[in-house]
């Protein structure tokens, strides 16, 4: 019994072994490279994002600055879905999900954003856009306390709106 199992190991390793997922791509000048990983999503991205979309993910982040929210609001769809840095997941509408950031910014006396860089992408596979930016931002709470982080977030867009969020935080030392 236990040669049978170690034989259906050996045989599942090997076939693992043979089934790896790398994927070939062919670079400008024509040779083809092996990449070590398969995405789950897509590779294919171009950068033909209309500047007037990445205009519409800055704004947010400056009206979520002067703590604007009802200006904050108008950039996003019906509906969002946030990955929050802090573990915060939301899947609903934008107007509840405002709720829950309105009470967030309320606590803060004030919100200063360095922004840093920005790219834009194209996704081929769904013809969706995405904005990603880097930036730096202090919290000053009303409390007294002052929080600060480098952040790294990805704001994708349909129709002219932003529908998804999702956002990562490297601390700063205070």
């Amino acid at each position: 019994m236990k040669k049978i199992i170690f034989c259906f190991l050996c045989t599942a390793m090997i076939f693992m072994a043979c089934n790896n997922s790398e994927t070939k791509t062919t670079t400008s000048s024509g040779s083809t490279i092996k990449m070590p990983y398969e995405p789950t999503y897509s590779a294919d991205f171009n950068n033909n994002v209309s500047d007037s979309l990445v205009l519409l993910v800055l704004n947010s982040y400056k009206h979520w600055e002067a703590g604007d929210m009802k200006a904050l609001r108008s950039t996003m769809g019906d509906s969002m879905v946030v990955d929050g840095s802090d573990g915060f997941k939301f899947r609903g509408l934008s107007d509840s999900l405002m709720l829950r950031w309105q009470g967030t910014r309320d606590s803060m006396a004030s919100v200063v954003i360095t922004m840093d860089a920005w790219s834009k992408n194209h996704s081929l596979k769904d013809s969706l856009d995405y904005v990603t930016v880097w930036y730096k931002e202090i919290d000053t709470y009303k409390s007294g306390r002052v929080d600060s982080a480098n952040y790294a977030d990805v704001n994708g867009l349909m129709k002219g709106k932003i529908i998804w969020f999702s956002s990562y935080r490297q601390n700063l030392k205070q």
